[in-house]
């Protein structure tokens, strides 16, 4: 039996029945054909295409051994060496182009891994769950050695000018990730910048891992994103953190914020005993979801002089937000919904813990940030335009919000 044939011997975990000939019969063809684009490659190189008279450019000293591990699965094949010589007369060792040096794995089974690993399944998983497709070859090295790859556009990414975005929103988040730090695992911030273009579609701007949510820690995030040409949005959408709201009052007082109206909804309902959760739920979604600016008006202070007497704390509550609640009402009513929330972040957050539950601790701090990112940038999540894209280019009214209750 040669080298080509036990390579592709079927898994010893399987039954006979799983062995199929067409497969064997294609990767048994696929070392030859490999060699065969090696040598055509190799003899351009040395100038040799059968034309008589033409110069020798180098020659040939040998073969070697590789193992290359594509979708076709792990094969061996036999490199060509040889020196080549430039105008100086400098000898210098033939690297392929098609098979270049040092490389174990296709890209297209590269991207098979990395796939599987954004997918929710962790290092020892992928390796078991590709083990059948690759014949066994895959191991944890290999796995990390895929993913390595992808910190290198990752890197890019970070750097990269946002000058051409013409941003007119900016939504800004943060999520905990525990991660290992120092050997023990510890709880990181991973704050996130969500960009709408004013053609309605979102783009991830920025992800940082910070040690929390402070000022200092968003403004750090904010200051990265103008220095690599980031303009002043028309709108801010917020969570409601303190950190956030001042970091972004320092940099862009005049800007116009939105407080998410789920974040709130959290909020008033801490303030109030559970018996009263259903009531405050259901005057507050009322009050929220109201078709016009009126309306929503009203029943804010219906709602208010309502949960002053039942309730003081969640009156409190709803009047801590102010009019950074109802900012929404300044624009037309088919951006409401993607305006009112914050949850294009949210969203993401929901994906990224659900991809990495399966991992009880990320190996470090940097990881957490690259593997969000991968998601969006390897297909796994899809950003959408938002709702009423169409209408983006209409400036904001100036309502006058009646506080009177």
């Amino acid at each position: 039996m040669d080298k080509t044939t036990a390579d592709i011997a079927p898994m010893p975990l399987l039954e006979d029945g799983w062995f199929d000939p067409l497969e064997a019969a294609v990767r048994e063809r696929l070392r030859a054909l490999i060699e065969e684009l090696l040598e055509d490659e190799l003899t351009a190189a040395l100038g040799r295409r059968y034309e008589r008279g033409r110069a020798v450019r180098g020659h040939r000293h040998g073969r070697r051994e590789r193992q290359l591990l594509g979708t076709f699965g792990p094969v061996r094949v036999s490199v060509p060496r040889a020196r080549l010589s430039d105008a100086a007369g400098q000898a210098r060792e033939w690297r392929s182009k098609t098979l270049p040096a040092y490389q174990r794995v296709t890209r297209r089974a590269e991207a098979v891994i990395v796939g599987s690993y954004l997918a929710g399944a962790n290092t020892r998983r992928v390796r078991r769950a590709l083990a059948g497709l690759f014949g066994g070859a895959v191991g944890k090295d290999t796995v990390s050695r895929a993913w390595r790859k992808v910190q290198a556009d990752f890197e890019a990414w970070q750097k990269r000018d946002l000058s051409g975005d013409d941003i007119v929103r900016l939504i800004l988040d943060g999520t905990g990730v525990r991660v290992r730090l120092d050997k023990r695992s510890t709880n990181i911030s991973v704050l996130v910048a969500l960009g709408v273009r004013r053609d309605g579609q979102k783009v991830l701007l920025a992800i940082r891992n910070m040690g929390g949510e402070s000022a200092p820690a968003w403004r750090a995030v904010l200051d990265d994103l103008v220095k690599r040409g980031l303009g002043k949005p028309e709108l801010l959408i917020v969570d409601g953190a303190p950190g956030l709201e001042a970091a972004l009052a320092a940099l862009w007082p005049d800007v116009p914020v939105q407080r998410c109206t789920v974040h709130k909804h959290r909020n008033l309902l801490a303030h109030a005993p559970r018996k009263l959760h259903a009531a405050v739920g259901a005057d507050y979604t009322d009050m929220i979801y109201a078709t016009t600016a009126a309306e929503v008006m009203a029943k804010r202070q219906k709602f208010l002089r309502t949960w002053r007497q039942r309730c003081p704390a969640v009156a409190a509550s709803l009047e801590e937000a102010g009019d950074r609640l109802f900012t929404f009402l300044r624009f037309p009513p088919a951006q409401w919904k993607s305006i009112r929330t914050t949850n294009a972040i949210e969203r993401l957050h929901e994906e990224f813990k659900r991809r990495i539950k399966t991992q009880c601790l990320l190996p470090c701090a940097e990881t957490a940030c690259m593997l969000f990112w991968a998601l969006l940038a390897g297909g796994q999540i899809t950003l959408r335009r938002v709702n009423g894209w169409d209408s983006l280019h209409i400036p904001p009214a100036n309502l006058a919000l009646d506080l009177a209750a």
